[in-house]
């Protein structure tokens, strides 16, 4: 019974002696959270970080970036809390991007997680001409999530699985290899560099901010008191729409800016959803989703047809049109910039460009009868009916002529 009493006491002391020096119940809760031992709050080097984040400098920017990303923030939180996963991830993603969804690294890593290209592909998120799913706060969440449970699965800690997460699988196991230990303090020494510099500050840099979200005062004195209470109603929607849907359509049926709505769908590269996709999931503000669903109608991207001729290229054709030349060639399947005289190409055209530079404004959609195309093949690649075809374009038969031209209407 002694010995029990006495380990009880030092447990205790230990304890006591923790919360003296200025932590509480809520920082031990996120140090346990990732597995890491109590003991690492008096560790020099993560001190010394912790110390600097709370200067003047260091916690304006913390409170800034945590303010601008206001819009996003509530339900990321949520969704790390559903998951289940330690809620200090929540501010893996601060040390990775700053809670910008729009950043972009020398190394190619982008979004609010950083993904690499091939580490969000082999997930399932998309990156085309038409949009990058690593700029999708939504998406990337679900996708950091389902990853950092594969890499916690693989090392079986969480601080593990965070700092994998930074230097990758690979890195790490070279260093739990060469160190003998998966000791978090063994794995940060300095002299022996097991890790990367990057990756020893890491962890250390994500405990610093999650624990300074812990302390009240400071944004009570800053009167970012509403990052404290924030309600459990999102501040945006997500709304589900038809492929090659105009964001200007969606903007003006809120009567609100493009640019507004720009700012909530930096995973679109264009000012329309992908064409290609049946149904794709877009982002609104939620103030406005009565007067969303009250006045808003779905209609079809509009396209051009161009005929290549001499002298033509995909870039040249696409500063005409004022479209990125990459989304023509991946409209038309090109496997190179090469192009076939007299080929016919469909030019997506966003709403705001209704004119090339050397054509008059197209009121109509024309399109120039091919080899081989018949009335029924031109409605089922443009989606409308024959019916409407013969009707808008005066024909009595289904009898059509290479070369000639006719409307396609909206």
């Amino acid at each position: 019974m002694r010995v029990i009493f006495l380990v009880v006491f030092i447990i205790n002391l230990s304890f006591a002696s923790l919360i003296s020096s200025g932590y509480d119940t809520k920082d031990l809760k996120v140090l346990r959270s990732l597995d890491i031992d109590d003991s690492f709050l008096k560790e020099r080097a993560f001190l010394s970080m912790k110390e600097s984040f709370f200067k003047d400098n260091k916690r304006e920017l913390f409170l800034k970036k945590l303010n601008d990303a206001y819009i996003f923030v509530p339900i990321i939180k949520d969704m790390i809390k559903e998951a289940k996963i330690p809620e200090a991830f929540l501010y893996l993603a601060m040390a990775e991007s700053n809670f910008s969804i729009k950043a972009y690294s020398k190394k190619r890593a982008s979004g609010l997680w950083q993904f690499m290209p091939k580490t969000a592909k082999s997930f399932g998120l998309k990156i085309n001409s038409y949009v990058d799913e690593r700029r999708d706060p939504i998406k990337s969440t679900k996708i950091a999530i389902k990853y950092l449970k594969y890499l916690h699965k693989m090392f079986d800690k969480w601080y593990l699985a965070a700092i994998a997460y930074n230097c990758g699988e690979g890195r790490l196991r070279k260093a739990i290899r060469l160190a003998k230990s998966t000791d978090l303090k063994v794995l940060l020494d300095s002299k022996k560099k097991y890790l990367p510099k990057e990756s020893r500050l890491y962890i250390r840099k994500i405990l610093s901010l999650a624990i300074m979200s812990n302390k009240t005062n400071f944004l009570l004195l800053d009167n970012l008191e509403h990052l404290l209470n924030r309600g459990s109603i999102y501040p945006i929607s997500t709304v589900t729409l038809k492929g090659g849907v105009h964001l200007s359509d969606v903007a003006s049926s809120m009567n609100i800016s493009l640019r507004e709505i720009r700012k909530l769908n930096k995973h679109l590269k264009n000012d329309f959803l992908p064409p290609y996709e049946k149904r794709y999931d877009i982002y609104i503000p939620y103030n406005r989703l009565a007067l969303f669903k009250a006045n808003f109608k779905e209609r079809n991207v509009k396209f051009l047809t161009h005929i290549v001729k001499k002298g033509d290229s995909l870039y040249k054709i696409g500063k005409n049109y004022r479209v990125n030349y990459r989304l023509i060639k991946d409209m038309n399947k090109l496997k190179s910039n090469n192009l076939k005289l007299g080929r016919t190409l469909l030019i997506p055209i966003p709403k705001r460009v209704t004119k090339s530079r050397k054509k008059p404004v197209l009121d109509k959609n024309i399109y120039t009868i091919q080899s081989g195309d018949t009335l029924d093949r031109i409605s089922k690649v443009f989606k409308i009916s024959i019916k409407d075809l013969k009707r808008v374009n005066n024909l009595t038969s289904n009898i059509i002529k290479v070369g000639d031209k006719i409307v396609i209407p909206n």
